[in-house]
């Protein structure tokens, strides 16, 4: 029985999830708050896109593969199309100007889900390290920017909605850095603890020489 989701599946998952943000009592709702347009509505549209990369066929994939050498090109494209959505006056756009928020519903999913999951797969261990290392100094970055403005930045959002979108970004940032170094000792200890489990060969002495 292989884990794997079936291409079938993964375009159904993405077509029901799409619908579900796009339902008006749900996109109300989650860009009610900054925090849950940015932290939830947004990431969940980015899913979207995981889950149509894995319903591409293979003819496709193929196609795009030729011109996403190691993954750095899909990753450009969603880093940017991320720093976009980063920005205050578009997390204002996409609630009051409907030309916006089809441009979120379309780019969230199309210019970072599906670059990103096609993407990393393809990337190295430093190219993988390098888009980490950035997503977590984004993270410090944005997140004491909106914690210790005087000002709104967004003007449909109040200042304790945007310091407390300062405080969860920074959170996850730490988090984030927590995993990755547990993963990095962890890692280091379990081969540690392989190499001390392994038997070691056993040492033979010199033969004695009688006297």
């Amino acid at each position: 029985m292989t884990s794997r989701l079936r291409p079938v599946d993964a375009a159904c998952g993405a077509a029901l999830l799409f619908l579900m943000l796009l339902a008006p009592p749900v996109k109300h709702a989650l860009e009610e708050r900054m925090t849950t347009q940015m932290l939830v509505q947004i990431p969940l549209l980015v899913v979207v896109g995981f889950l149509i990369a894995r319903s591409l066929p293979n003819r496709v994939t193929a196609v795009i593969d030729d011109w996403n050498c190691r993954g750095i090109t899909g990753l450009v494209l969603a880093t940017m199309t991320s720093m976009f959505w980063m920005l205050p006056r578009m997390l204002d756009g996409a609630v009051t100007d409907s030309l916006v928020a089809a441009a979120k519903y379309a780019s969230a999913p199309l210019l970072i889900g599906v670059p990103l999951a096609l993407s990393w797969p393809r990337m190295g261990f430093i190219v993988r390290g390098v888009f980490v290392v950035e997503c977590i100094a984004t993270l410090f970055r944005l997140g004491w920017l909106y914690l210790i403005s005087p000002e709104r930045l967004c003007n449909l959002y109040l200042l304790e909605d945007q310091q407390r979108l300062g405080q969860w970004l920074m959170l996850i940032g730490a988090a984030l850095f927590l995993a990755v170094a547990c993963k990095l000792v962890w890692g280091r200890f379990d081969s540690l603890s392989v190499a001390a489990r392994e038997p070691q060969p056993a040492h033979r002495g010199l033969p004695s020489t009688p006297t």
